[in-house]
């Protein structure tokens, strides 16, 4: 069980409800980082007085320097400084929780250190995963998942010693606030639509991935490497009302699924506290109150991004940098209001065809393949 953190990516949605699950659980912050949110950033420093706090900007790492200089909190900044609060000593645990390619190197920082990772970002395991999970078997480290799904997943399997006994991982979904529309219908949609998330409060990058069913193709490629699971055994199915966060079926044909309220808390503590639960702040679920339960098939001509996405899990080695990378770029395209929602698939699409997949990457073909991706979509 987790006493002192460090949270990666503390001003984001999953960082802030970590430190709430902190707070609720007695639990002790030690270390904050994130890219810019100077404000935010000072608010969790006077709360919570971590011993040091880092923004990757230079500039907004300046001017908290400044708001923080009546305090004993040590202010860092730039990738040394978000290095330097993933590898702090007094930390036993890092929740990895920065969005996007950008929180890799501070994930294999921690795992370095033999840390426990409560790991939220999943583009280190699409990106990386057979490289991280050797080191973290190298260095000691254990890592736990924070996602929902991912957390779900992993509760249901403690039922379960012989993993040859599973036959399938199914990952809920909710299917966004597009869910039932066809191709034609999305041609017109705005930056404004894709971020109506019908269950989840999240960041903007992560919601648009939800809007395109990408974040659940994503999904399926970090669960073939968190449960050494080949593709062919993952399924998704559509959950309108995010109460079933995922099942596990037997080869006896059992299924276990972990239901919970839409509630990011409940996985953060359980990754925090695991293999203990203790009461926290998450919301109780009311079975008598939340009405009937759905279940439907994903539309991949609708949300070719999910069809885009399993493609890339059955090619393996560099294709899931090449896809997370162009997803990126492309997503980042669209809340600028540069590109149309339905431009991205065909973006990703692209950089998959024409950027070459390297089998058993090194770091540099990672990186490599995510930087290829991300200028051909630019």
């Amino acid at each position: 069980m987790s006493k002192k953190i460090t949270v990666l990516g503390s001003t984001g949605s999953i960082g802030r409800q970590s430190l709430e699950v902190i707070a609720a659980c007695g639990m002790e912050a030690v270390a904050l980082a994130a890219n810019s949110s100077v404000k935010l950033m000072e608010e969790q420093a006077r709360t919570f007085r971590p011993s040091i706090v880092a923004l990757a900007d230079e500039r907004a790492a300046a001017d908290l320097r400044v708001r923080l200089a009546d305090t004993n909190v040590h202010v860092l900044s730039g990738l040394e400084g978000v290095l330097e609060a993933a590898t702090i000593s007094s930390a036993d645990t890092a929740i990895a929780a920065l969005v996007g390619m950008v929180g890799l190197r501070p994930t294999l920082a921690s795992i370095r250190e033999g840390k426990r990772v409560c790991l939220a970002n999943k583009e280190t395991l699409v990106c990386a995963g057979p490289l991280v999970l050797e080191e973290a078997k190298d260095y000691g480290a254990k890592v736990y998942p924070v996602d929902s799904e991912h957390s779900a997943l992993f509760q249901c399997l403690e039922a379960n010693r012989d993993r040859g006994e599973v036959k399938r991982l199914i990952l809920t979904c909710s299917g966004g606030p597009f869910y039932g529309k066809k191709r034609e219908e999305l041609a017109g949609i705005t930056v404004e639509d894709a971020l109506k998330h019908p269950n989840w409060s999240m960041g903007a990058k992560i919601t648009v991935d939800s809007a395109t069913l990408m974040n659940k193709g994503l999904e399926v490629i970090e669960a073939m490497h968190l449960y050494r699971m080949p593709v062919e055994k993952i399924s998704v199915v559509i959950h309108r009302e995010s109460i079933i966060h995922s099942l596990v079926e037997y080869c006896d044909n059992a299924m276990l699924a972990q239901l919970g309220a839409p509630d990011m808390r409940l996985p953060i503590q359980y990754a925090l506290t695991y293999p203990k639960r203790i009461p926290g702040p998450s919301t109780p679920l009311d079975l008598w109150n939340c009405g009937p339960l759905t279940f439907g098939t994903p539309d991949l001509e609708a949300f070719p991004c999910l069809a885009l996405a399993l493609e890339a899990a059955k090619a393996g080695g560099t294709a899931g940098a090449i896809l997370n990378g162009a997803n990126e770029a492309a997503v980042g395209q669209f809340l600028a209001g540069k590109i149309g929602f339905l431009d991205i698939p065909v973006r990703v699409e692209k950089a998959l065809a024409q950027v070459r997949a390297v089998q058993n990457p090194t770091m540099r073909d990672i990186l490599d393949a995510d930087k290829a991706a991300r200028e051909i979509v630019r």
